[in-house]
């Protein structure tokens, strides 16, 4: 699924400005708030849905190859995290509703934990 779709359907707010969110591809999802748990769990190139707004999000992201991070809750990255996801090329996108909201939503929408299309062939 191309990201600019994710965020057509859940009508998230886009933040950053580097990415080209119609040439990114997902397929995996990760929720999680506690950023070891993600470093040992995320899929790399998932779609990471957390209610985390500080700059650790983005260096996750990197570290994990993540092209998305859906800050939920309505919490909002400062100047530093916004540029950094710049820098890094990552998508930061915002939404007021709850992360469980979200994650249900991505999982109508065919986005699940382990799915990548090599598995589907």
């Amino acid at each position: 699924m191309i990201l600019q779709d994710v965020i057509e359907h859940l009508q998230l707010r886009v933040l950053t400005s580097s990415t080209n969110l119609s040439h990114v591809h997902v397929y995996q999802g990760y929720v999680s708030d506690m950023l070891s748990c993600v470093v040992a769990g995320a899929p790399n190139g998932c779609v990471w849905v957390t209610l985390l707004a500080h700059s650790n999000i983005v260096a996750v992201a990197t570290l994990l190859e993540i092209p998305a991070i859906i800050i939920t809750e309505g919490a909002q990255p400062d100047e530093t995290t916004l540029e950094r996801a710049n820098e890094k090329e990552i998508a930061l996108l915002s939404t007021p509703s709850p992360s469980f909201e979200v994650v249900g939503r991505l999982w109508h929408m065919g986005i699940r934990a382990n799915d990548r299309i090599s598995d589907l062939i």
